[in-house]
């Protein structure tokens, strides 16, 4: 605990961000790191709250109230240690985790919450400038030869824990740079693609080989004699808006877009199937999470003449009672850096119907609704007879979300047990598929989750490999 008032001393701070003018003139991350004096300060408003929701509410388990009294003490390096104690990846939750752990805060009952993920995001670089971030390298040889197919946040964390637990491990991705959703899904204004390569570079230093542009349609692809297989193939078959007007020109899956933009910015060839650009078109958005957010915030730098993104629920209260969600996130309208940049959000639509002029997409067609309570927590959205509305569209983004992983490719192949939806049915505590051997974790078993989801799951897959073929483990279980 640091000074037991400091919550009645200071109030919750931002990191400083670009302006929109000048922010919207380039692909880069816009918000300033948190300096030094404005972290102490921020962690100095942590609680001697006696049980810290927090720490439960964070997927990882972060030892939050930890950290937070070290960053006051001036204690970085300890705070960086007990950071990546339960995190391999936390410049990553840093930038793009959405912070379960700050709505579970205690001081959010009556105030603003610790700023808890800007301060670790300080922690972390001020680990990575300081030089702190080193190789962690298992001594003695390999206790096994581990494959994990996907590159993403759980097949990444999947491989470091088993690496520095002592196996060889290999890791194929079938795009041509290693990443998965962080290399093309998330654009550079959120992730720099520098961060991700630092610490591929760290991974490829303790023993971790990437074998990318590999793309596997039967886990006898891989070759060899494996010991164990992780799959962490992602989540990737998109939800869909089927309504008519669908094969219009001019409609696309939110990945199609933004893994494009990504591959421009890295300076890769184009997509032969043609660009897709937003420039001077009037864009509409389906879909109101961070996809969604990622779709708006790339057509914006585009050059979009317009920007709208359209959500089917009701739009949330300026203010809700706290204490009725609490440790639960509250539905409260919050404040979102696309609303300044120009974007317009509308609340209560569902589109019923594209509308184009020969084969190009020209306006989307909505129709209110309202969302009648059936009981707790159960809602039923009943549309509103003859309130329809049309947007003038020549670019849209479906961005509602992913239903499964793709059925084909190994999972096809090996004949893997799924869930009834479409993921695969592995155990949360051993994460074993239907074919003994084979594993699988983060949005392939879990179904789309967020990035910190991610991680926790590719590191209890790796303790339960290191189980499975040791009969114990020494690695975390979060």
């Amino acid at each position: 605990m640091n000074n037991p008032d400091g919550f009645l001393r200071y109030r919750r701070e931002a990191p400083r961000k670009q302006r929109v003018p000048r922010r919207l003139r380039h692909w880069r991350e816009y918000i300033a790191l948190m300096p030094e004096v404005q972290a102490r300060r921020q962690a100095d408003r942590c609680m001697d709250c006696g049980t810290p929701y927090c720490h439960a509410h964070c997927p990882v388990h972060n030892l939050i109230p930890d950290w937070n009294a070290l960053v006051y003490e001036r204690q970085w390096r300890l705070a960086y240690e007990q950071l990546d104690s339960t995190n391999n990846f936390p410049e990553l939750t840093g930038r793009l985790c959405p912070a379960p752990c700050e709505q579970a805060c205690t001081l959010r009952i009556n105030d603003q919450p610790v700023s808890i993920k800007d301060i670790e995001l300080a922690v972390a670089e001020h680990a990575w400038e300081a030089g702190w971030v080193r190789p962690v390298r298992s001594s003695g040889r390999a206790r096994g030869r581990i494959g994990i197919v996907g590159s993403g946040p759980a097949g990444l964390a999947c491989a470091q824990q088993l690496c520095r637990g002592g196996y060889a491990v290999e890791v194929f991705e079938k795009a041509d740079r290693i990443g998965g959703l962080l290399r093309y899904g998330i654009p550079d204004f959120r992730l720099d693609k520098g961060i991700l390569e630092r610490r591929l570079d760290q991974m490829r230093a303790e023993g971790v080989v990437f074998r990318p542009g590999f793309p596997v349609q039967d886990l006898e692809d891989l070759g060899g004699s494996w010991d164990a297989l992780a799959l962490a193939c992602g989540c990737e078959v998109p939800r869909e808006v089927a309504v008519p007007g669908r094969s219009l020109q001019g409609i696309y899956p939110a990945m199609e877009y933004l893994e494009q933009q990504n591959r421009r910015i890295a300076g890769l060839p184009p997509d032969p199937k043609g660009a897709i650009d937003s420039e001077g078109l009037d864009v509409v958005v389906i879909g109101g999470g961070d996809t969604g957010g990622d779709c708006v915030g790339t057509s914006v730098r585009q050059g979009a003449h317009s920007v709208t993104q359209v959500q089917y629920h009701e739009a949330p209260p300026e203010h809700a009672d706290v204490l009725a969600y609490w440790p639960q996130p509250a539905p409260e309208m919050r404040a979102d850096d696309h609303d300044e940049e120009g974007c317009r959000r509308i609340w209560g639509w569902d589109t019923v119907a594209f509308e184009g002029r020969g084969q190009r997409v020209e306006a989307v067609i909505l129709q209110r609704l309202e969302w009648q309570s059936e009981g707790p927590g159960r809602w039923r959205k009943v549309r509103v007879p003859g309130a329809l509305r049309r947007l003038p569209a020549q670019l849209v983004l479906i961005a509602i979300g992913y239903a499964h992983p793709e059925p084909g490719g190994p999972v096809r192949a090996q004949g893997l047990t799924l869930t009834p939806r479409g993921t695969v049915a592995a155990g949360d505590v051993d994460y074993q598929s239907s074919v003994p051997g084979v594993f699988a974790c983060g949005d392939m078993r879990r179904g789309q989750s967020l990035v910190v989801w991610a991680i926790r799951e590719g590191r209890q897959c790796a303790r339960a490999v290191d189980r499975w073929l040791a009969r114990d483990s020494v690695l975390p279980r979060v």
